[in-house]
């Protein structure tokens, strides 16, 4: 595979693995779960936001990026290894970088390291 079917392989999975933890989300109160797909600076998200009675709910629960061909966890609020899913998918170990851990931990991941 080239770099630019690869890098569309993985905006393909990417989106799809946001797309299946925002399905069946109930979480209480008035509670949406949105995907927000920016696709031209590679910028992925999955956020619920409204109201819990009087107060108002906001939480970014997944955050993704690509960055060099490569997919970069950002966060990852769920109870799921949102890294192994990716494996999953077809994306290769060595593209997936552990951006929630500091730097000198993710050599000691079987992850990628940037």
């Amino acid at each position: 595979m080239d770099r630019l079917d690869l890098l569309q392989h993985y905006r393909q999975c990417v989106k799809k693995l946001l797309k299946q933890h925002s399905q069946g989300q109930t979480i209480g109160g008035d509670i949406e779960v949105q995907t927000v797909f920016d696709t031209e600076s590679d910028r992925y998200l999955l956020v619920s936001l409204g109201w819990d009675k009087y107060r108002r709910i906001y939480n970014c629960e997944i955050h993704l990026e690509i960055r060099s061909n490569k997919i970069w966890i950002q966060r990852n609020q769920t109870d799921r290894l949102i890294a192994h899913e990716l494996v999953e998918m077809g994306v290769l170990q060595e593209d997936i970088i552990l951006g929630l851990q500091p730097e000198y931990i993710r050599e000691y991941t079987k992850f990628g390291v940037a």
